[in-house]
Parts: structure tokens; C-alpha cells; sequence
């Protein structure tokens, strides 16, 4: 009787822990199919989110759905990825077409920022389209282009511009010579024709130097020895050189403003570069008028040099580009009065080399104030007068830029 009875307790306990083992089987199972990771489809294969990370281009990974799952801060910005879709019809279509059939894909598209602006106002991308992954993934690199194809415009703009300028005179030469020889036996013709010849000589001589000297600024790479510069020396300067052309007009040069303030550059360039700015001054300037060369500390750190004439003054949609290579307000008025289209280029290039800016006031029939401000090497002295005048404002004081 009690084998019997201890037979069934075995049988019971058995019974139980069956149980007990399926239940916790079961528990197991539910248990690894809650923390399974989640189906690739879904994000990205392992190791590509930190690749992206450190890539210049700008990045877009969409899913088969066409459903964006990264994008860079810079696709966003561009106007590439809204949300989470790719925005640019173009590179939509180029990831399906990757996503079907594997290849790799290339093109150049423009995009613009918002609908109805300009379309020379749009960036340039070099796009690149590639399958990432078994999963209908497709990586989307695009590689900013604006400024490349910037430069490029403007290299085509500067090697027609040129071209043309040295047409220009090198023409001109030639006809003159042919003409002084057929007049060979007429010395006042000669004479009129050699005067003639040598103005075009000049101008073409001024053309050549400063395209020198824009091809040595404009570069990337900084200006070798540069020194300590007296600006007091460098304004004198630049008057004295223009001397010759204010007198032929009666117009008053004056300098003015702090004595004692220096940079740290190069003086020939800066005399260079404020001696282009009076000779402008000059050029647009009306008879018996003055233009004034000031000089003034700003703040703790920069100086101000401030050109300012009476002339015809310069037309609001002019100002921005005044300082490109080439580009003129008043182009006969300029060939007449002998510009190269350059000079302003050159002020700004010398500028930027410098550490600094220029900027522009100006008002038509009342004149210009060009102002170059730079780092200042050291702290200001006492305030002087004039060095070849007054150095008064030769009309309202324009607000500092």
C-alpha cells in the first residue's frame, strides 16, 4: 500500500516538473522574440552611420519606400531632404532606378531654394546614386559645386575681359603706325599721331601692371614680409602720385585724421590700393572740387581710411558690383578717362590680404566715401590737422558702414 502511494507522489512530482520545464520554454521563447533586434529593413547596416558621419558630401539614405532614415544637417539645408523625403525629383527617380537595377549613377544638378526665385540663384551638385545593402536601400552623396562653377564663370569672364582690354589699345597702336607712316612727310601729323601712340602705350602699360598686380593678391597663399606700415607715409604717397592728374582737373587733395597709426602689411600695396581709390575719386569728380583722405582709429583694434569725393556718385544697383574684375558704372566715361576696369578689384584684393575690408558710401550727385578698415598695429597718438588742406568733410559724413 504505501509502495503504491509513493508510486502516485513520484508520478505527481514528475507530472510537475514537466509542466514547470514547458512553461519556462515557452517563457524563453516569447521572452527572445520581444528583445529580438529589429529587421534590417528598418535602419542602417552596422558601421555606415558612422562612415556618413565624416563624409564632406552631403548624405541621404532612403529605405524601399523611398523613406529617408539619415540625413545630413547640410542635405537638409540645401533643399535635398524635406522631412523624411527626398525633395528633388531628379534624385528620386535615380535612387529607383539604382534600387531596381543595381547600378551606380552620376549627374549635375541644379537646385533652388524655393519655388519662383531665380534659377542662377540655385547651387550646383555633382550627385552620386548607389544601392546600400540587400534591403532596397539607396545612399544618396551630393558634393557642392556652386563655388567651383563660380570660379570657373569668373576665369572665363576675366580671360574674355582681358582679351578684349588688350585689344583694345594693341589695335589702336597698330592703326596709328600704319598712319604715321603714310603721313611720313607731314611733321605735324606725325606728331599728333605719336601723341596719340603713346597714350594708348600708357594705357596699355597700366593694363599690364595691374593685372600683375591683381595676379599677385589674388591668390590664397599669404603676402611674404610684411612689416610695419606707417599710415601717415602711405596716405602722402598716394596723394603725391595723383597730384598730377587732381591739378589737370583743379581739384583739391586733401589728407587728414590721426597721426602715428600703423599696420602690419605691405606698403607698396597699400599705396597701391588707396592711390587707385583718390585716382577714382578723381576720374568721377567734377572740376574745382576736393577729395579727401582721412584716417581715423575706429576701435581698440582697427583703423579706418576714408576717401571721400564731390563726384557724380555711384547708382544704388551699381554698388554691389563695383569691385568685380572689369566691371564699369560708366564704361566711355572709363576708357576715356584711361581706367583699366581693375583698380577697385585691386583695393579689395589688398584689403582681404590685409586682414581686412572695404566697403562703399554713395549717393548720386553727391559723391562716394570709400572706406578701408584694417587691424591696427598700434594705439593712436593725438588727432592732427590736414597735410595738404583742411580735413573737413566735403559733404555730410555718411553713416559708418
Amino acid at each position: 500500500m504505501e509502495v503504491e502511494i509513493v508510486a502516485g507522489l513520484a508520478g505527481l512530482a514528475g507530472l510537475a516538473i514537466g509542466l514547470a520545464t514547458g512553461l519556462a520554454v515557452r517563457v524563453s521563447e516569447r521572452a527572445q522574440q520581444v528583445t529580438a533586434p529589429a529587421a534590417p529593413q528598418s535602419g542602417l547596416p552596422p558601421g555606415v552611420a558612422s562612415v556618413l558621419s565624416v563624409l564632406r558630401s552631403s548624405a541621404v539614405v532612403v529605405d524601399s519606400e523611398d523613406r529617408v532614415l539619415r540625413a545630413s544637417s547640410a542635405a537638409r539645408a540645401f533643399g535635398l531632404v524635406s522631412g523624411d523625403r527626398l525633395v528633388v525629383d531628379e534624385v528620386l527617380a535615380m535612387a529607383r532606378l539604382s534600387r531596381r537595377d543595381g547600378e551606380i549613377r552620376e549627374t549635375e544638378i541644379q537646385v533652388t531654394p524655393t519655388k519662383g526665385r531665380n534659377r542662377a540663384e540655385g547651387r550646383w551638385f555633382a550627385v552620386r546614386v548607389a544601392p546600400l545593402g540587400s534591403h532596397g536601400q539607396v545612399l544618396v552623396l551630393a558634393e557642392d559645386l556652386t563655388e567651383m562653377r563660380r570660379v570657373e564663370a569668373i576665369r572665363r569672364d576675366f580671360v574674355a575681359n582681358v582679351s578684349h582690354e588688350l585689344k583694345t589699345p594693341v589695335g589702336a597702336l597698330s592703326l596709328l603706325a600704319e598712319t604715321v607712316e603714310s603721313a611720313a612727310d607731314d611733321p605735324e601729323a606725325v606728331r599728333r599721331f605719336a601723341g596719340r601712340m603713346q597714350h594708348e602705350s600708357v594705357r596699355l602699360n597700366n593694363l599690364v601692371q595691374d593685372l600683375m598686380t591683381l595676379s599677385r593678391i589674388q591668390g590664397d597663399e599669404p603676402l611674404p614680409e610684411l612689416h610695419a606700415v606707417a599710415l601717415d607715409g602711405v596716405i602722402v604717397e598716394a596723394l603725391d602720385r595723383c597730384q598730377i592728374k587732381a591739378g589737370a582737373k583743379n581739384i583739391e587733395l586733401t589728407g587728414g585724421g590721426q597721426d602715428g597709426l600703423k599696420v602690419r602689411g605691405d606698403e607698396e600695396l597699400l599705396t597701391t590700393a588707396i592711390r587707385n581709390l583718390i585716382d577714382n575719386a578723381v576720374a568721377y569728380s567734377p572740376d574745382n572740387t576736393r577729395v579727401v583722405v582721412a584716417v581715423r582709429q575706429c576701435d581698440d583694434h582697427h583703423v579706418e581710411i576714408n576717401v571721400t569725393d564731390q563726384g557724380i556718385g555711384i547708382p544704388e544697383v551699381d554698388l554691389e558690383r563695383i569691385f568685380e574684375r572689369f566691371y564699369r558704372v560708366d564704361p566711355a566715361r572709363s576708357r576715356q578717362t584711361g581706367g583699366t576696369g581693375l583698380g577697385l578689384a585691386i583695393v579689395k584684393h589688398v584689403t582681404t590680404k590685409h586682414g581686412g575690408e572695404v566697403v562703399v558710401w554713395s549717393k548720386e550727385g553727391s559723391g562716394s566715401t570709400f572706406t578701408i578698415r584694417l587691424p591696427l598695429l598700434n594705439p593712436p597718438p593725438q588727432t592732427r590737422e590736414g597735410r595738404h588742406g583742411d580735413a573737413s568733410s566735403v559733404h555730410p559724413t555718411p553713416p559708418t558702414p
